[in-house]
Protein backbone atom coordinates (compact mmCIF):
# COMPACT_ATOMS: atom_id res chain seq x y z
CA UNK A 1 0.00 0.00 0.00
CA UNK A 2 1.26 3.68 -0.90
CA UNK A 3 1.00 5.94 2.06
CA UNK A 4 0.23 8.98 2.03
CA UNK A 5 3.33 10.54 2.61
CA UNK A 6 4.37 8.86 -0.45
CA UNK A 7 1.85 10.54 -2.55
CA UNK A 8 2.94 13.69 -0.84
CA UNK A 9 6.30 13.06 -1.73
CA UNK A 10 6.01 12.41 -5.23
CA UNK A 11 3.72 16.13 -5.76
CA UNK A 12 6.31 18.05 -4.01
CA UNK A 13 9.14 16.52 -6.04
CA UNK A 14 6.76 17.03 -8.92
CA UNK A 15 5.80 20.86 -8.54
CA UNK A 16 9.87 21.53 -7.49
CA UNK A 17 10.71 19.82 -11.01
CA UNK A 18 8.09 21.82 -12.91
CA UNK A 19 10.23 24.38 -15.08
CA UNK A 20 12.94 20.96 -15.84
CA UNK A 21 9.99 19.25 -17.27
CA UNK A 22 8.68 22.17 -19.47
CA UNK A 23 11.99 22.91 -20.27
CA UNK A 24 12.75 19.79 -21.55
CA UNK A 25 9.85 19.42 -23.59
CA UNK A 26 10.52 22.38 -25.22
CA UNK A 27 14.16 21.34 -26.12
CA UNK A 28 12.85 17.90 -27.35
CA UNK A 29 10.19 19.80 -29.49
CA UNK A 30 12.89 22.02 -30.71
CA UNK A 31 14.74 19.23 -32.54
CA UNK A 32 13.64 18.31 -35.82
CA UNK A 33 12.97 14.42 -35.98
CA UNK A 34 10.33 13.66 -38.80
CA UNK A 35 11.35 10.99 -41.26
CA UNK A 36 12.06 8.46 -38.37
CA UNK A 37 15.52 10.92 -38.14
CA UNK A 38 16.00 10.42 -34.23
CA UNK A 39 19.11 10.61 -33.40
CA UNK A 40 19.74 14.05 -32.11
CA UNK A 41 16.40 14.16 -30.04
CA UNK A 42 17.73 10.87 -28.70
CA UNK A 43 20.71 12.17 -27.52
CA UNK A 44 19.29 14.62 -25.88
CA UNK A 45 16.55 12.41 -23.92
CA UNK A 46 20.32 10.52 -23.21
CA UNK A 47 21.40 13.64 -21.69
CA UNK A 48 18.52 14.22 -19.16
CA UNK A 49 18.61 10.13 -18.23
CA UNK A 50 22.16 10.54 -17.12
CA UNK A 51 21.58 13.64 -15.29
CA UNK A 52 18.42 12.33 -13.43
CA UNK A 53 20.69 9.00 -12.31
CA UNK A 54 19.57 6.23 -14.81
CA UNK A 55 22.00 3.01 -14.84
CA UNK A 56 22.06 2.43 -18.43
CA UNK A 57 21.32 4.58 -21.47
CA UNK A 58 22.23 3.23 -24.97
CA UNK A 59 21.17 3.45 -28.60
CA UNK A 60 19.86 -0.15 -30.03
CA UNK A 61 20.85 -1.52 -33.31
CA UNK A 62 17.30 0.43 -35.20
CA UNK A 63 18.47 3.85 -33.60
CA UNK A 64 15.72 3.76 -30.83
CA UNK A 65 17.35 5.35 -27.33
CA UNK A 66 16.90 2.90 -24.41
CA UNK A 67 16.93 3.79 -20.50
CA UNK A 68 17.45 1.74 -17.72
CA UNK A 69 17.20 2.50 -14.16
CA UNK A 70 16.45 -0.19 -11.04
CA UNK A 71 17.32 -3.96 -10.95
CA UNK A 72 13.68 -5.64 -9.78
CA UNK A 73 12.37 -8.58 -11.26
CA UNK A 74 9.84 -7.20 -12.96
CA UNK A 75 10.53 -5.06 -16.16
CA UNK A 76 8.16 -2.20 -16.26
CA UNK A 77 8.68 -0.19 -19.90
CA UNK A 78 7.41 3.41 -20.72
CA UNK A 79 6.88 3.50 -24.51
CA UNK A 80 7.16 6.97 -26.01
CA UNK A 81 7.69 7.27 -29.47
CA UNK A 82 10.12 10.47 -30.38
CA UNK A 83 9.79 11.12 -34.15
CA UNK A 84 6.91 12.73 -35.92
CA UNK A 85 5.23 13.61 -38.99
CA UNK A 86 6.87 16.47 -41.33
CA UNK A 87 5.35 20.24 -40.91
CA UNK A 88 3.71 20.01 -44.47
CA UNK A 89 3.75 23.52 -45.69
CA UNK A 90 5.62 25.89 -43.55
CA UNK A 91 3.07 29.19 -44.49
CA UNK A 92 0.33 26.86 -42.98
CA UNK A 93 1.66 27.58 -39.22
CA UNK A 94 1.02 30.75 -37.63
CA UNK A 95 4.48 30.63 -35.56
CA UNK A 96 7.26 28.30 -35.73
CA UNK A 97 6.52 24.91 -35.61
CA UNK A 98 9.97 24.03 -33.47
CA UNK A 99 10.45 26.75 -31.52
CA UNK A 100 6.73 26.57 -30.58
CA UNK A 101 4.70 28.69 -28.41
CA UNK A 102 2.64 28.77 -25.09
CA UNK A 103 -0.72 30.80 -24.89
CA UNK A 104 -2.76 30.05 -22.07
CA UNK A 105 -1.40 27.29 -20.39
CA UNK A 106 -0.99 25.02 -23.56
CA UNK A 107 2.36 24.57 -25.61
CA UNK A 108 1.94 24.13 -29.50
CA UNK A 109 4.46 22.55 -31.59
CA UNK A 110 5.63 19.98 -33.91
CA UNK A 111 5.53 16.89 -31.51
CA UNK A 112 3.91 18.28 -28.59
CA UNK A 113 0.78 15.90 -28.47
CA UNK A 114 2.15 13.34 -30.86
CA UNK A 115 3.94 12.36 -28.85
CA UNK A 116 7.22 13.79 -27.48
CA UNK A 117 4.86 15.17 -24.38
CA UNK A 118 5.06 11.98 -22.54
CA UNK A 119 8.70 12.22 -22.83
CA UNK A 120 9.46 14.53 -19.76
CA UNK A 121 6.88 12.76 -17.27
CA UNK A 122 8.66 9.44 -18.14
CA UNK A 123 12.05 9.98 -17.68
CA UNK A 124 11.28 12.24 -14.58
CA UNK A 125 8.75 10.00 -13.43
CA UNK A 126 11.29 6.98 -13.27
CA UNK A 127 13.64 8.41 -11.65
CA UNK A 128 11.87 9.72 -9.21
CA UNK A 129 10.03 6.33 -8.38
CA UNK A 130 14.04 5.16 -7.62
CA UNK A 131 14.46 8.30 -5.22
CA UNK A 132 11.52 7.38 -3.63
CA UNK A 133 11.37 4.16 -2.99
CA UNK A 134 8.21 3.18 -5.01
CA UNK A 135 10.49 1.52 -7.68
CA UNK A 136 11.08 -1.76 -5.62
CA UNK A 137 10.86 -5.37 -7.17
CA UNK A 138 11.04 -3.12 -11.02
CA UNK A 139 13.39 -2.37 -12.99
CA UNK A 140 11.88 0.45 -14.96
CA UNK A 141 12.77 1.49 -18.73
CA UNK A 142 12.39 4.39 -21.24
CA UNK A 143 11.92 3.37 -24.66
CA UNK A 144 12.62 6.42 -27.17
CA UNK A 145 11.42 5.42 -30.52
CA UNK A 146 10.44 5.39 -34.10
CA UNK A 147 6.59 5.19 -34.52
CA UNK A 148 5.43 6.66 -37.35
CA UNK A 149 7.01 4.92 -39.90
CA UNK A 150 5.24 1.89 -39.03
CA UNK A 151 3.38 1.03 -36.02
CA UNK A 152 5.26 -1.33 -33.94
CA UNK A 153 8.18 -2.13 -35.55
CA UNK A 154 10.40 -0.77 -33.32
CA UNK A 155 9.44 -2.66 -29.92
CA UNK A 156 9.13 -5.82 -32.39
CA UNK A 157 13.01 -5.37 -32.99
CA UNK A 158 13.38 -4.44 -29.34
CA UNK A 159 12.15 -8.10 -27.82
CA UNK A 160 13.03 -10.17 -31.23
CA UNK A 161 16.29 -8.45 -32.09
CA UNK A 162 17.45 -6.64 -28.51
CA UNK A 163 16.16 -9.44 -26.25
CA UNK A 164 14.02 -7.11 -24.14
CA UNK A 165 11.19 -8.16 -23.30
CA UNK A 166 9.38 -6.02 -20.39
CA UNK A 167 6.40 -7.76 -18.22
CA UNK A 168 4.28 -4.39 -18.44
CA UNK A 169 4.26 -1.82 -21.21
CA UNK A 170 2.43 2.41 -20.87
CA UNK A 171 2.19 4.02 -24.05
CA UNK A 172 2.52 7.39 -23.75
CA UNK A 173 0.52 8.45 -26.40
CA UNK A 174 -2.13 11.12 -25.99
CA UNK A 175 -5.20 9.76 -23.62
CA UNK A 176 -6.18 12.79 -22.28
CA UNK A 177 -4.90 11.95 -19.22
CA UNK A 178 -7.40 8.85 -19.12
CA UNK A 179 -5.71 5.32 -18.85
CA UNK A 180 -7.13 3.55 -22.61
CA UNK A 181 -6.90 -0.26 -23.01
CA UNK A 182 -6.74 -0.83 -26.21
CA UNK A 183 -7.69 0.34 -30.01
CA UNK A 184 -8.40 -1.12 -33.97
CA UNK A 185 -5.64 -2.89 -35.65
CA UNK A 186 -5.11 -2.16 -39.69
CA UNK A 187 -4.11 -3.49 -42.36
CA UNK A 188 -2.69 -1.92 -45.19
CA UNK A 189 -3.15 -3.10 -48.87
CA UNK A 190 -2.27 -1.97 -52.40
CA UNK A 191 -3.93 -2.31 -55.78
CA UNK A 192 -1.85 -2.16 -58.92
CA UNK A 193 -3.26 -2.08 -62.21
CA UNK A 194 -1.14 -2.21 -65.04
CA UNK A 195 -2.09 -1.28 -69.21
CA UNK A 196 -0.15 -0.26 -71.94
CA UNK A 197 1.30 3.09 -72.71
CA UNK A 198 0.42 5.60 -75.72
CA UNK A 199 0.36 8.97 -76.99
CA UNK A 200 -2.60 10.60 -75.66
CA UNK A 201 -3.26 12.24 -79.11
CA UNK A 202 -3.53 8.31 -79.94
CA UNK A 203 -5.10 7.33 -76.80
CA UNK A 204 -7.22 4.51 -78.43
CA UNK A 205 -3.70 2.26 -78.86
CA UNK A 206 -3.29 2.33 -75.07
CA UNK A 207 -4.79 1.15 -72.06
CA UNK A 208 -5.38 3.56 -69.46
CA UNK A 209 -4.08 2.02 -66.17
CA UNK A 210 -6.51 4.69 -64.34
CA UNK A 211 -9.49 3.91 -65.73
CA UNK A 212 -9.12 0.18 -64.45
CA UNK A 213 -9.27 1.12 -61.03
CA UNK A 214 -12.18 3.31 -61.01
CA UNK A 215 -14.36 0.45 -60.37
CA UNK A 216 -12.43 -1.06 -57.28
CA UNK A 217 -12.13 2.52 -56.06
CA UNK A 218 -15.82 2.81 -56.39
CA UNK A 219 -16.05 -0.34 -54.43
CA UNK A 220 -14.74 0.64 -51.67
CA UNK A 221 -15.73 3.73 -51.14
CA UNK A 222 -19.47 1.41 -50.31
CA UNK A 223 -17.72 -1.22 -48.10
CA UNK A 224 -17.69 0.18 -44.95
CA UNK A 225 -21.85 -0.56 -43.58
CA UNK A 226 -20.56 -4.40 -44.08
CA UNK A 227 -17.25 -4.17 -41.69
CA UNK A 228 -17.03 -5.82 -38.74
CA UNK A 229 -18.14 -4.04 -35.57
CA UNK A 230 -17.43 -4.45 -31.82
CA UNK A 231 -18.92 -2.93 -28.64
CA UNK A 232 -15.65 -1.28 -27.29
CA UNK A 233 -13.28 -0.46 -30.13
CA UNK A 234 -16.35 0.08 -32.79
CA UNK A 235 -16.83 -0.38 -36.35
CA UNK A 236 -14.48 -0.93 -39.03
CA UNK A 237 -13.04 1.65 -41.17
CA UNK A 238 -11.48 1.64 -45.01
CA UNK A 239 -10.15 4.43 -46.96
CA UNK A 240 -8.45 4.63 -49.90
CA UNK A 241 -5.44 6.82 -48.86
CA UNK A 242 -3.12 7.13 -51.76
CA UNK A 243 -2.46 6.83 -55.36
CA UNK A 244 0.79 6.96 -58.00
CA UNK A 245 0.80 6.75 -61.41
CA UNK A 246 3.36 5.76 -64.02
CA UNK A 247 3.68 7.63 -67.21
CA UNK A 248 5.99 8.16 -69.63
CA UNK A 249 4.94 11.64 -69.87
CA UNK A 250 1.78 13.96 -68.73
CA UNK A 251 0.57 13.82 -72.70
CA UNK A 252 0.57 10.12 -73.18
CA UNK A 253 -1.75 6.85 -71.22
CA UNK A 254 -0.18 5.92 -67.77
CA UNK A 255 0.91 1.93 -68.17
CA UNK A 256 0.50 1.56 -64.29
CA UNK A 257 -1.66 2.66 -61.60
CA UNK A 258 -1.38 2.18 -58.14
CA UNK A 259 -3.98 2.79 -54.73
CA UNK A 260 -2.78 2.54 -51.33
CA UNK A 261 -5.65 1.09 -49.00
CA UNK A 262 -5.84 1.93 -45.09
CA UNK A 263 -8.13 -0.98 -43.57
CA UNK A 264 -8.79 -0.55 -39.92
CA UNK A 265 -10.28 -3.43 -38.24
CA UNK A 266 -11.61 -4.53 -34.87
CA UNK A 267 -11.96 -7.79 -32.97
CA UNK A 268 -12.76 -10.59 -35.75
CA UNK A 269 -11.36 -9.15 -39.01
CA UNK A 270 -8.68 -11.34 -40.02
CA UNK A 271 -5.86 -9.61 -42.37
CA UNK A 272 -5.93 -12.35 -45.00
CA UNK A 273 -10.18 -12.22 -45.49
CA UNK A 274 -9.69 -8.37 -45.80
CA UNK A 275 -7.53 -9.15 -49.04
CA UNK A 276 -10.03 -11.19 -50.55
CA UNK A 277 -12.63 -8.73 -50.03
CA UNK A 278 -10.75 -6.40 -52.33
CA UNK A 279 -9.89 -9.54 -54.35
CA UNK A 280 -13.50 -9.78 -54.79
CA UNK A 281 -14.00 -6.20 -55.93
CA UNK A 282 -10.97 -6.67 -58.68
CA UNK A 283 -12.39 -9.87 -59.75
CA UNK A 284 -10.36 -12.65 -62.23
CA UNK A 285 -9.06 -9.96 -64.15
CA UNK A 286 -5.15 -10.73 -64.68
CA UNK A 287 -4.33 -7.04 -65.03
CA UNK A 288 -5.01 -5.88 -61.49
CA UNK A 289 -3.71 -7.46 -58.56
CA UNK A 290 -3.95 -6.67 -54.83
CA UNK A 291 -1.71 -7.56 -52.16
CA UNK A 292 -0.81 -6.78 -48.17
CA UNK A 293 2.04 -4.43 -48.11
CA UNK A 294 5.23 -5.68 -46.77
CA UNK A 295 7.85 -2.92 -45.05
CA UNK A 296 11.77 -3.26 -45.82
CA UNK A 297 12.79 0.44 -45.34
CA UNK A 298 16.04 0.66 -43.36
CA UNK A 299 16.27 2.49 -40.37
CA UNK A 300 18.78 5.97 -40.34
CA UNK A 301 21.40 3.04 -38.58
CA UNK A 302 20.75 0.94 -41.91
CA UNK A 303 19.26 -1.68 -39.80
CA UNK A 304 16.68 -3.56 -41.83
CA UNK A 305 13.57 -4.92 -39.82
CA UNK A 306 11.53 -6.88 -42.61
CA UNK A 307 7.16 -6.98 -41.85
CA UNK A 308 4.24 -7.21 -43.45
CA UNK A 309 2.18 -3.96 -42.59
CA UNK A 310 -0.28 -6.32 -40.55
CA UNK A 311 -1.37 -4.17 -37.00
CA UNK A 312 -3.85 -6.41 -34.55
CA UNK A 313 -6.52 -4.95 -32.58
CA UNK A 314 -6.17 -4.99 -29.36
CA UNK A 315 -8.20 -4.24 -25.44
CA UNK A 316 -7.87 -5.37 -22.26
CA UNK A 317 -11.24 -5.39 -19.72
CA UNK A 318 -11.66 -2.83 -17.69
CA UNK A 319 -11.54 -5.08 -14.72
CA UNK A 320 -7.83 -5.81 -15.51
CA UNK A 321 -5.67 -5.75 -12.76
CA UNK A 322 -3.05 -3.78 -14.60
CA UNK A 323 -5.62 -1.03 -16.03
CA UNK A 324 -7.03 -1.03 -12.40
CA UNK A 325 -3.81 -0.21 -11.55
CA UNK A 326 -3.52 2.83 -14.10
CA UNK A 327 -6.79 4.29 -12.50
CA UNK A 328 -6.10 3.64 -8.61
CA UNK A 329 -2.89 5.53 -9.89
CA UNK A 330 -5.01 8.76 -10.57
CA UNK A 331 -7.55 7.98 -8.00
CA UNK A 332 -4.70 8.47 -5.47
CA UNK A 333 -2.86 11.27 -6.76
CA UNK A 334 -5.45 13.34 -7.90
CA UNK A 335 -8.67 11.84 -5.79
CA UNK A 336 -10.75 10.16 -8.00
CA UNK A 337 -10.62 7.19 -10.50
CA UNK A 338 -9.37 8.20 -13.76
CA UNK A 339 -11.70 6.89 -16.81
CA UNK A 340 -10.49 4.75 -19.09
CA UNK A 341 -11.04 4.54 -23.22
CA UNK A 342 -9.63 3.84 -25.80
CA UNK A 343 -7.93 5.57 -29.06
CA UNK A 344 -9.01 5.94 -32.47
CA UNK A 345 -5.65 5.98 -34.27
CA UNK A 346 -2.74 2.98 -34.07
CA UNK A 347 0.03 2.91 -31.31
CA UNK A 348 2.62 0.59 -30.58
CA UNK A 349 0.06 -1.51 -28.73
CA UNK A 350 -0.46 -3.66 -32.06
CA UNK A 351 2.75 -4.93 -31.51
CA UNK A 352 3.19 -5.06 -27.58
CA UNK A 353 -0.04 -6.41 -26.73
CA UNK A 354 -1.64 -7.44 -30.19
CA UNK A 355 1.43 -9.33 -31.28
CA UNK A 356 3.45 -10.44 -28.39
CA UNK A 357 0.71 -10.32 -25.82
CA UNK A 358 2.53 -7.81 -23.37
CA UNK A 359 -0.20 -6.13 -20.61
CA UNK A 360 -0.31 -2.81 -21.96
CA UNK A 361 -1.71 0.15 -21.35
CA UNK A 362 -2.20 4.05 -22.50
CA UNK A 363 -1.34 7.26 -20.47
CA UNK A 364 -0.33 10.61 -21.50
CA UNK A 365 -1.43 14.17 -21.84
CA UNK A 366 -2.92 15.74 -24.77
CA UNK A 367 -5.70 14.68 -26.89
CA UNK A 368 -5.50 12.83 -29.96
CA UNK A 369 -7.26 15.21 -32.30
CA UNK A 370 -4.55 17.68 -32.33
CA UNK A 371 -2.13 14.86 -33.95
CA UNK A 372 -0.42 16.06 -37.22
CA UNK A 373 -2.15 19.16 -37.32
CA UNK A 374 -0.86 22.71 -37.45
CA UNK A 375 -2.32 22.61 -33.80
CA UNK A 376 0.07 20.42 -32.94
CA UNK A 377 -0.44 20.90 -28.74
CA UNK A 378 -0.12 19.93 -25.29
CA UNK A 379 -1.77 20.98 -22.06
CA UNK A 380 1.96 22.24 -19.88
CA UNK A 381 -0.19 21.38 -16.41
CA UNK A 382 -0.96 18.00 -17.52
CA UNK A 383 2.72 17.62 -19.11
CA UNK A 384 3.82 17.95 -15.72
CA UNK A 385 0.74 16.10 -13.58
CA UNK A 386 1.29 12.75 -15.62
CA UNK A 387 4.63 12.81 -14.19
CA UNK A 388 3.35 12.36 -10.75
CA UNK A 389 1.10 8.92 -12.59
CA UNK A 390 4.29 7.41 -14.08
CA UNK A 391 6.23 8.00 -10.87
CA UNK A 392 3.18 5.87 -8.41
CA UNK A 393 2.62 3.26 -10.96
CA UNK A 394 5.46 1.26 -10.75
CA UNK A 395 4.57 0.81 -6.97
CA UNK A 396 0.73 -0.34 -8.11
CA UNK A 397 1.99 -3.23 -10.07
CA UNK A 398 0.93 -6.71 -9.48
CA UNK A 399 4.51 -8.18 -8.91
Amino acid sequence: MVSPQSIEAIKSRVAAQREEIITFLKELCAIPSYDSQIRAVGERAEVEMKKLGFDEVWFDQMGNVVGKIGDGPVKLLYDSHIDTVGIGDPDSWEWDPFQGKVENGIFFARGACDEKGSTPGMIYGLALAKELGLLEGVTGYYFGNMEEWCDGIAPHALVEAEGLRPDFVVIGEPTKMQVYRGHKGRVEMQVVAKGKSAHAASNFLGDNAIYKLLPVIEGISKLEPELGDDPFLGHGRITVTDMHVKTPSINAVPDEALIYIDRRVTFGEEPQAELERIQRLVGDRKDIEASILFYDDPSYTGFVFPVDKIFPAWALPEENSYVQAGVQAGNLLWGNPIPTGKWDFSTNGIYWMGKAGIPSIGFGPGDEIHAHTVIDQVPLDDVVRATEWYALLPALLQK
